[in-house]
């Protein structure tokens, strides 16, 4: 009994673990780092040309001048959130949709016990889901450029993985993971490779033999990376730096003794299960040619998949005989559970914004481009690489990265002796991984939030992975380089 309770008092008198940065207060840190750099970077800007029928415009990379300076006043920097929101809130409005729609099939308690039965039947073989999600979504990555659309199958990962006996960093890796592996290899993905090599000179997907390469290693790597966590995680749960924010947020998850799943719940998990479907089927087919010469004006891009989820919503809510004002009350909490994720996504909008209304963001990608002139062959082709990364965390976006770098990449390419292919793979591959580590990518910290996520917490994870991927990409531009690939 002494023991016991000298352990107690020796647990009290324990130094507490320090609290980690609220992600909203790492990101306004950036936000105002950024407006004061807009003080002392130069304002300049290149001249800018409209491309017929693209969302791009074409930058003349000789026409690089310095501008009048337009830095980011006091006041507006306050403004700059709000402005963030705006722009962003085709983007937050989806989310909230999607909070609110989860939330109805939670309320059902269709996931629960469908969820429960699943498990208990994989019990023992958990393992598998890894690698299977893994090439799943990284080839529709891949070829339809899915990214932002995962953030809607977030909620469900995350129960499904906590279920499973992972933890939440694993349910954002089987996704957001899955999706820079994707990016990465890019075999058919219109809105980066495509975009570069259109703006390159080069024969749209031309060279995808590397990329499937490309994407395979990258996989291989990920898929052994994320089954080791996820295992570590199982068979040793102190080691779980996570179970205490998922034993919080996911203390209603238990699978031990799972309960029949009604008929009612059965139908409203194939309503939901046939929501992905659509979407999914729906994504792949407006990348299909032969589906948009039948179909030109069809799209299902933010607005048609809330709509989808929306209608989903209303059959879930007839199917299971919920009552109207219950169902209104769970899609309201639900959109309050991601609203959280909305703020994130307006905030990195808001450090965007201020770079490029001071002026600031050409001159950054005129510095770092001239940097590399100059240099080995082999050893520009990684400072390519290394250029794409940082310019990523100023840029997010993949297509209005290659619009604003590609050219200036491809003519340098020339100049510096290496293929326009190896620009385009170092874009691809720098485009793809900043994506899962920077704090100013929407989509990873809309995705934290939802899991309830301490970016500290997930860069220790996804850290390690991602040097792994920086080092394997180094070697594979020189090894491009090396062989010519054009």
């Amino acid at each position: 009994m002494e023991e016991e309770v000298k352990t107690e008092e020796a647990l009290e008198k324990e130094p507490k673990a320090k609290e980690p940065l609220n992600p909203l207060i790492i990101l306004a840190i950036i936000l105002v780092v950024m407006a004061l750099l807009t003080y002392i970077i130069p304002a300049g800007e290149f001249d800018r040309t409209p491309v017929e029928g693209q969302d791009y415009e074409m930058i003349d990379v000789d026409s690089f001048h310095y501008i009048d300076r337009n830095p980011t006043k006091p006041f507006d920097l306050f403004k700059a959130f709000t402005l963030g929101l705006q722009d962003a809130s085709y983007i937050i409005f989806f989310l909230l949709i999607i909070g609110g729609a989860f939330q109805i099939v939670t309320a059902t308690g269709a996931i629960d016990s469908g969820l429960s039965n699943l498990v208990a039947k994989m019990r023992g073989h958990e393992i598998i889901f890894i690698p299977v999600c893994v090439i799943m979504f990284s080839i529709i990555s891949g070829v339809a450029a899915c990214c932002e659309e995962y953030l809607a199958f977030i909620p469900l990962m995350y129960v499904a993985c906590i279920a499973m006996g992972f933890d939440s960093l694993t349910a954002v890796a089987l996704l957001l993971g899955s999706s820079a592996v994707g990016y990465a290899g890019g075999m058919m993905n219109a809105f980066t490779v495509g975009t570069a090599q259109t703006i390159a000179g080069l024969k749209m997907f031309s060279g995808m033999g590397v990329r499937w390469a490309v994407w395979a290693l990258i996989a291989c790597i990920t898929i052994i990376y994320v089954m080791h966590h996820a295992m570590t995680i199982k068979n040793h749960p102190e080691k779980n730096y996570m179970a205490k924010i998922d034993q919080k947020y996911a203390e209603n998850i238990d699978v031990k003794d799972p309960e029949p799943i009604t008929t009612k719940q059965k139908l409203v998990l194939v309503i939901f299960a046939l929501t992905f479907v659509i979407i999914a089927v729906g994504i792949v087919l407006q990348k299909v040619d032969w589906w948009m010469e039948k179909f030109p004006d069809y799209e299902l891009y933010i607005d048609e998949m809330a709509a989808i989820y929306i209608i989903m919503s209303i059959i879930v809510v007839i199917v299971s005989g919920m009552k109207v004002n219950k169902a209104v009350d769970e899609f309201v909490a639900g959109c309050g559970n991601l609203l959280w994720a909305g703020l994130i996504i307006g905030m990195c909008t808001a450090v965007t914004n201020v770079m490029k209304d001071a002026g600031i963001m050409d001159t950054l990608i005129h510095g770092m481009g001239t940097v590399l002139q100059g240099l080995p062959r082999g050893v520009n082709a990684i400072g390519m690489f290394v250029m794409q990364d940082l310019l990523n965390c100023l840029i997010p976006s993949g297509s209005g990265q290659a619009a604003v770098t590609m050219p200036f990449m491809a003519p340098l390419s020339d100049v510096l002796g290496i293929p326009r292919q190896c620009a385009v793979l170092a874009f691809q591959m720098g485009d793809a991984f900043t994506n899962v580590i920077t704090p100013t990518s929407g989509e990873l910290m809309a995705a934290l939030a939802i899991c309830h996520i301490p970016y500290s917490k997930w860069f220790r994870f996804w850290g390690p992975l991602w040097g792994i991927w920086c080092v394997t990409a180094s070697i594979i531009m020189v090894v491009a380089v090396s062989m010519g690939y054009n």
